[in-house]
């Protein structure tokens, strides 16, 4: 963990990017619909994609509780930029704990240093995202040929490697799984391009086929039935957790927007800040919004300590955190008027970019699944120690 006074410093390298260049790229991004890999290339050298991995893949090694920290700040900026830190500092961690040693040299390091894009590819169109994969692989000799659909891919036009989730052919349930890193322009793949969306704009995500895509037996991290292990484990707890920090820093942005169209809006020769409705609504928003980033703080802080309740949390801080912000969003949208409602606005893209949240690493509905699974299981915990 990076000590105070080096991580202070950090924070304010972080917030005056994302104030300064980062408002810049934020106009851009929105007047072309496109992010420029300009933006990646600038993130990269200012060593903000690696800044949770350890030092010795020539990370920044900051702790989780601290990345967090910082996850809040730049999510106050445009929604693909927050996408691209997010999920640069966190898919090593996926690959990182079933890696052998020349794939850590191979794949993990690279992705750290930004000489490699890897997608996360977990998700298809026909089912959701766990033990009812069907994308699958047969194995011959040394080599799996790899069939199936994935989509909602974020990065899956621009990365060189997809990791993917798939099973070996004729297998059920988490039997079978398999976790492959796929060269993007490897025989049988087709990817097209599926970006248009309501907000995040310029990220791009892909809807891909394969077609009997051959994958070296060597890009697979693990074992066989170890791939959702690589995905739900590695990833999706931290991730989670990052999702709803995110939510966290995108409020602040919605609500620091608020006040000060507040403090300036005059009606009836008063500032909106002089009308109790106002106040009342600005001060449920401040209430919520600290819930949420002290729910969210106590997950990352589980998570960093190797609790067993820290998917527990991670999916309760996101429960959380995308409910709030739903309704912080919508408050702070209310109290610009009809304005708000323009494009000319800042809240306008705030309030759009604030609906991918609800969606991503699972929907509150997940979530809920996951808290009530686990509160079976602690019961039956208690319950046996009686």
């Amino acid at each position: 963990m990076m000590d105070g006074q080096q991580f202070d410093k950090l924070r304010d390298a972080v917030e005056q990017w994302v104030r300064g260049p980062g408002e810049r790229w934020a106009e851009r991004i929105e007047e072309t619909g496109e992010v420029p890999e300009a933006v990646w290339t600038e993130l990269n050298e200012l060593g903000f994609l690696r800044l949770a991995a350890p030092l010795e893949y020539g990370g920044q090694g900051i702790g989780f509780t601290q990345w967090m920290e910082l996850m809040e700040i730049f999510s106050r900026s445009h929604g693909s930029l927050r996408m691209i830190v997010h999920v640069v500092n966190g898919i090593w961690r996926s690959m990182d704990g079933h890696a052998s040693a020349e794939q850590r040299k191979r794949f993990v390091v690279p992705a750290v240093l930004g000489k490699i894009k890897i997608a996360f590819t977990l998700t298809e169109p026909g089912n959701g995202t766990g033990a009812d994969i069907t994308t699958s692989v047969v194995r011959e000799g040394d080599t799996y040929y790899l069939s199936g659909h994935k989509h909602l891919i974020t990065f899956g036009m621009r990365c060189d490697y997809y990791l993917l989730a798939a099973r070996v052919a004729g297998s059920t349930g988490h039997d079978g799984t398999v976790a492959l890193l796929v060269p993007r322009n490897a025989p049988g793949v087709r990817a097209e391009d599926a970006s248009n969306t309501m907000g995040v704009t310029g990220t791009d995500h892909a809807s891909i086929v394969f077609d009997r895509t051959p994958v070296p037996v060597d890009h697979r991290l693990g074992e066989e039935g170890q791939g959702l292990a690589v995905f739900l484990g590695g990833f999706l707890t931290p991730s989670r957790i990052s999702v709803a920090m995110s939510c966290v820093g995108l409020a602040r942005r919605a609500q620091q927007l608020a006040v000060d169209y507040a403090r300036s809006r005059v009606t009836f020769g008063k500032t909106l800040t002089e009308r109790q409705a106002i106040q009342f609504m600005l001060a449920e928003n401040a209430a919520d919004i600290e819930a949420a980033r002290q729910l969210v703080l106590h997950a990352a802080r589980r998570f960093e300590e190797g609790a067993e309740d820290a998917s527990m949390q991670s999916s309760m801080a996101k429960m959380h955190a995308v409910t709030m912000l739903t309704t912080v969003t919508d408050k702070a949208l209310q109290i610009h008027g009809g304005l708000g409602y323009w494009k000319s606005q800042k809240i306008e893209r705030v309030y759009r970019d604030a609906r991918a949240q609800r969606f991503e690493e699972g929907t509150n509905e997940v979530q809920k699944a996951v808290v009530f699974r686990e509160l079976l299981r602690q019961a039956g915990t208690t319950g046996a120690a009686r």
